[in-house]
């Protein structure tokens, strides 16, 4: 696993050992960079990477010059993995950890008034986040004007076309994973 484009490029990622997280490959990640970057550009972007894991997506998000991003993650064994990569990555001074639930984590970002231009979510495949989080981040008004939503999902169970304001616009299966990215219809 490696940071594929930007300042980082070809940096190793530490993963930790076991199965409790499932990072992104470098080929899903290089597609997934590859639609987005169509529709962004990646200048002065706010990045939120929930469910971060390694901070794989957030730290490709930063290599590629977005200007900040939050890692949500709770699990204590992967937060030492996010923090050595960020460091190691250089990036600490556009980089936020917070190491508690989601949901929790999403209601205390709103309080500080941030909004985002992109968010990445790659929950565990059956954790039952997949609905709260999006409706979450629409209900607290999160999201900027535009904002891209992707999700890494089980190709077997698809998210639903629309989110609330959240509309589907495209959807790749890559073996047994699929991302599919939304975005932030204007109301």
């Amino acid at each position: 696993m490696r940071v594929i484009a930007g300042i980082c490029r070809g940096m190793k990622l530490l993963a930790p050992t076991g199965t409790s997280t499932r990072p992104t490959s470098d080929k899903v990640k290089e597609a997934l960079f590859n639609i987005i970057s169509s529709r962004i550009s990646f200048d002065d972007v706010r990045v939120l990477d929930i469910c971060a894991g390694t901070g794989s997506l957030g730290i490709e998000a930063l290599s590629r010059g977005a200007a900040a991003c939050i890692f949500i993650e709770n699990e204590r064994r992967v937060l030492a993995c996010l923090e050595k990569n960020i460091s190691d990555a250089r990036i600490t001074d556009r980089s936020e950890i917070s190491s508690m639930d989601a949901l929790k984590a999403l209601s205390v970002i709103v309080r500080r008034g941030l909004m985002f231009d992109l968010v990445l979510f790659d929950p565990p495949y059956d954790s039952g986040l997949y609905a709260s989080v999006p409706e979450a981040l629409c209900k607290l008004g999160l999201l900027a004007s535009n904002a891209l939503f992707v999700a890494e999902c089980s190709a077997r169970n698809p998210l639903p076309d629309s989110i609330g304001p959240l509309a589907r616009f495209d959807r790749r299966v890559y073996g047994d994973s699929a991302l599919e990215l939304f975005i932030l219809e204007e109301t």
